[in-house]
């Protein structure tokens, strides 16, 4: 499978992420406390530009919140700036619908230099 080099790793320090144009493909690429992530740049909504969307936590209300929202999983999910549909960043899965996972491509690292595999 072919390696598509998307940037430097200081282009992407932890938190970072951006919209990278692989063949006719737009893809986020995250930087999610030191791994790298990368999914379609398509919301399964209405197709809007989710990576191009906020990074950010969501709540969470469980027993190991003591049954109180608590704000969690912070830098690990994005935010799809049309509708406000939320995805983990780091498994592909919606928040809202759990039967709705988008693609995610695998992301190597090698000399610094961070590539995309399609």
């Amino acid at each position: 499978m072919p390696e598509h080099h998307v940037g430097s790793e200081a282009d992407f320090p932890p938190g970072a992420h951006r919209v990278v144009k692989v063949r006719n493909i737009e893809i986020g690429v995250f930087n999610v406390a030191g791994t790298f992530y990368a999914l379609p740049n398509v919301c399964t909504h209405q197709f809007g530009p989710l990576c191009e969307g906020e990074v950010n936590g969501t709540t969470a209300c469980n027993a190991a919140t003591g049954w109180k929202f608590t704000w969690v999983r912070e830098g690990e999910i994005i935010t799809c700036p049309w509708h406000g549909l939320e995805f983990d960043i780091t498994t592909g899965q919606c928040l809202a619908q759990p039967k709705v996972r988008l693609r995610q491509y695998p992301v190597t690292v090698e000399d610094g230099e961070v590539k995309v595999i399609l």
